[in-house]
């Protein structure tokens, strides 16, 4: 996707990025430039709010309420892989499966897992932070369309 712009780290989320391995770090750098390009395209998401959940950076749609939590981590006993989580009462992680079955490792229905080894595949991976970002925003239209039926 080129070159990507983020604003700063704040300062309470610096420390998590710290916390984990340089290659690891690098890829969820990345992914945090993604995510902040995804919001700044996609229309009705708005200006997202970064801060800590469950001490990872989580990235919320707080201003519009468009959109599911996003935080970023390492997967769970694999330490040289970056972990894109998303709430597992929602249907985000099974779309994204159903799409990019092959694209993607999967973690049950909270993650998608990306090997510090490999190149993120960032176009694929922008369509699904913008199905995120855009999550209760399109459930609303779903639900405002059967009630116009």
């Amino acid at each position: 996707m080129g070159e990507l712009t983020a604003p700063p780290v704040p300062e309470a989320v610096a420390p998590a990025f710290a916390a984990v391995s340089a290659p690891v770090r690098n890829h969820l750098l990345r992914i945090r430039q993604l995510i902040f390009a995804v919001a700044d395209t996609t229309p009705g998401v708005g200006v997202l709010t970064e801060t800590l959940k469950w001490g990872e950076p989580a990235y919320l749609t707080a201003a519009t309420g468009s959109g599911s939590t996003i935080r970023l981590g390492v997967a769970k006993g694999e330490e040289n892989t970056a972990a894109v989580f998303f709430n597992c009462h929602t249907s985000l992680v099974d779309s994204f499966r159903a799409q990019f079955s092959d694209t993607f490792a999967y973690q049950g229905n909270r993650a998608i897992l990306l090997p510090a080894t490999a190149p993120v595949p960032e176009t694929e991976l922008a369509m699904c932070l913008a199905m995120a970002l855009t999550y209760h925003q399109r459930a609303k239209g779903s639900r405002s369309d059967i009630a116009a039926r």
